[in-house]
Formats: C-alpha cells, sequence, structure tokens
C-alpha cells in the first residue's frame, strides 16, 4: 500500500510538472505580437516592395487626414539599401537602412547630409506602422 501511494505521489508530481511546462508554453506562445521588429527583408521583399501610406496620427494622437496626393504617394524598398518615393510627378530617392534591434528606419535623401529616423513599432510583410521623431504616426500598407 506504501508503494502504491509513492507511484500517485510520484505521478502527481509529474502531471503537475508536465502541466506547468504546457501552461509556460502556451503563454509564450500566445503572448500576442509583441515583438514586431521584423527584418530589411519584410521593407524590401526579395528585389523591391511599394508601400503606400494608409493612417496618420499627430504627435498628440489626433487622426490626421491623407489628402488625395498623399493616398497616391508610393515608396518603394529595394533590397540593396535604395529607396524611391514619388507621386504626383515629383520623385525623390535616397538610401536606406533598418537596425532591427534598435526598430530604427533610416532614410538618407539624396543629397542631403543627413537622414531622417523613424522608429519602427510594427513591420510584418503588409504592414509598417512609424514614428517620427516629433511622435507624429504613420501607418503603411504593402502593395
Amino acid at each position: 500500500m506504501n508503494k502504491m501511494n509513492m507511484n500517485l505521489k510520484q505521478a502527481k508530481a509529474y502531471f503537475t510538472f508536465v502541466m506547468a511546462f504546457v501552461l509556460m508554453a502556451f503563454m509564450t506562445s500566445c503572448g500576442g505580437d509583441k515583438d514586431n521588429a521584423g527584418n530589411a527583408n519584410m521593407l524590401s521583399g526579395g528585389s523591391s516592395k511599394t508601400w503606400k501610406a494608409s493612417k496618420e496620427t499627430t504627435a498628440s494622437g489626433d487622426k490626421d487626414k491623407l489628402t488625395a496626393e498623399e493616398k497616391d504617394e508610393t515608396m518603394q524598398f529595394y533590397s540593396d539599401g535604395r529607396f524611391a518615393m514619388g507621386g504626383g510627378g515629383s520623385l525623390q530617392t535616397g538610401t536606406w537602412t533598418y537596425d532591427q534591434a534598435g526598430r530604427r528606419l533610416s532614410l538618407t535623401f539624396e543629397g542631403a547630409s543627413e537622414s531622417q529616423n523613424f522608429t519602427v513599432e510594427k513591420l510584418t510583410d503588409k504592414e509598417m506602422h512609424l514614428v517620427a521623431g516629433d511622435g507624429s504616426k504613420m501607418q503603411m500598407k504593402a502593395e
């Protein structure tokens, strides 16, 4: 009888350990999509990828309605580190870098000595959320 009690205690301890492990694994895998840093390939795709603004907010969080011209503008990222931004008959080009660990996208326009830096809040194959230095935000969708 004593041996049976010991086996039951061992089985209960084992079951508790397994359930704790399963719970921990479940919480880790279902913890949401908190790390949305993405990677540089998500920006440019295999050779290039085109993005369009879908939503903007001001630094204070107010919605900033996109104008018709802004809706037509596109930004194309090339895998070799170049970009082209155009719409309404204008075209600007330059180079880009993405620091995944720092979640920072840097754009240097041709002829400019300083880069424009954005914090990347979210980056997936289809969505990109950027925060400018002044706190304003832009959401972009891949075409």
